[in-house]
């Protein structure tokens, strides 16, 4: 345990000149920054928090949001993570009433904070895209490691309860990634080939997780990404391993180069194959959903044109932000895809809502991640591409 600096302001945040919620926030992060070793708060620019579905929060996780917001109120820009269920088609979903109401509560507890509600693991499409070396506070994984590693903002991977702290003080200890000694990487990539979608960044992030554990990995062979794949390889890393921050040479705005004697391994053609095919373990499948992270308005496109004058056969659904749906649908995307009977998931996704609980025994996606949270809560998986996903909703 560390002796740890609070300015003035902090000091009479900690004695509950600011309220309780302040105060209770305050104790928090000083305890974090002892454990770390930190010496001192730092600000930050915006905050995502985590432990928004019920699924997960359960009834004393309501009762402490509930608590926390009879005198806090966020003073810093806080978007959500997702919740488990669309805040306004849940009806639609096959939620129960029981279900949606308790998640109201908490959304309304959030509310009284002033946190918006955009309910997304994909902030960064949706208004809270932080800038190259800004301190931030995000707690959901798949986002942690993309605005570390494309963005260049710095943050750790926070508990729901820290981040929350965060956005109610303004401040996140000074430890971990927030300081340059620890972005720097840990382990190489050397790629044998070219990765061709964004289904074998994710693939290979899956892998690459396994091996880097928590440290940082840097990417030789990789010449260019989109968002799409960015995130779909932030997504995978997170959930395999421990990992916060990736570099891709040439690519990513901290990838200066790598000391030689660090330890590299090779990706190979077979180490894909063999990774996707971990991540099947159902041929036949009930139940259908990409945007794990939350789909992008080309990603929705794409399914647009998969579906075009198409009926699905199978529940499918589309996740995605509130924002992204709303550019969906100036874009016309939204009245062919919902025309085809697959629906859009917005404000939730297939990891955080109650699947198993609506009777559905195995999911096709094209995430790694949503493979390897579904397995884990007792769901069988197919990992598949988009297009594959589509086809399987359509009954092909």
């Amino acid at each position: 345990m560390s002796e740890i600096q609070l300015t003035e302001g902090e000091e009479k945040m900690l004695a509950g000149e600011r309220g309780h919620a302040v105060q209770k926030s305050m104790e928090i992060l000083v305890a974090l920054a002892k454990i770390y070793g930190a010496e001192r708060l730092v600000e930050v620019s915006s905050v995502q928090v985590s432990g928004v579905s019920y699924k997960n929060l359960g009834d004393a996780g309501l009762e402490f949001l509930t608590e926390i917001a009879k005198d806090g109120h966020s003073v810093v820009k806080t978007t959500l993570n997702p919740a488990g269920m669309s805040l306004t088609g849940w009806k639609t979903m096959g939620i129960s009433e029981m279900f949606a109401e308790r998640q109201m509560q908490v959304i309304r507890a959030y509310e009284k904070l002033g946190i918006e509600t955009t309910c997304t693991c994909t902030p960064y499409l949706a208004g809270n895209k932080p800038s190259f070396g800004q301190h931030i506070a995000w707690s959901e994984s798949s986002a942690v490691v993309y605005a570390n590693s494309v963005l260049g903002a710095r943050t750790n991977r926070e508990g729901g309860p820290s981040a929350l702290a965060a956005s109610l003080t303004g401040r996140t200890p000074l430890y971990g990634y927030h300081l340059d000694e620890n972005r720097r990487p840990t382990l190489r990539v050397d790629l044998e080939f070219r990765l061709t979608s964004s289904e074998d960044f994710s693939a290979m992030g899956y892998f690459v997780g396994q091996v880097a554990k928590d440290g940082v990995p840097y990417f030789k062979g990789i010449p260019s990404a989109v968002t799409e794949e960015f995130k779909a390889l932030s997504a995978a890393l997170a959930s395999s391993g421990g990992i916060a921050m990736f570099q891709i040479e040439g690519v990513t705005p901290e990838a200066k180069g790598i000391d030689t004697r660090t330890e590299a391994i090779l990706f190979t053609k077979r180490d894909l194959t063999e990774t996707k095919e971990r991540l099947k373990d159902n041929d036949i499948v009930d139940f259908v959903s990409v945007g794990c992270p939350h789909c992008t308005l080309n990603e929705i496109g794409v399914i647009a044109e998969f579906l075009d004058g198409r009926k699905v056969t199978k529940e499918f659904w589309i996740c995605c932000s509130k924002e992204v749906k709303r550019q969906s649908d100036e874009s016309g995307y939204s009245k062919r895809i919902e025309k085809s009977g697959a629906k859009f998931a917005t404000d939730t996704c297939m990891v955080v809502a109650p699947v198993e609980e609506m009777g559905y025994k195995a999911v096709a996606t094209n995430s790694a991640k949503a493979c390897h949270y579904l397995r884990n809560g007792g769901l069988g998986v197919k990992f598949m591409t988009l297009h594959e996903c589509v086809q399987e909703a359509l009954g092909n």
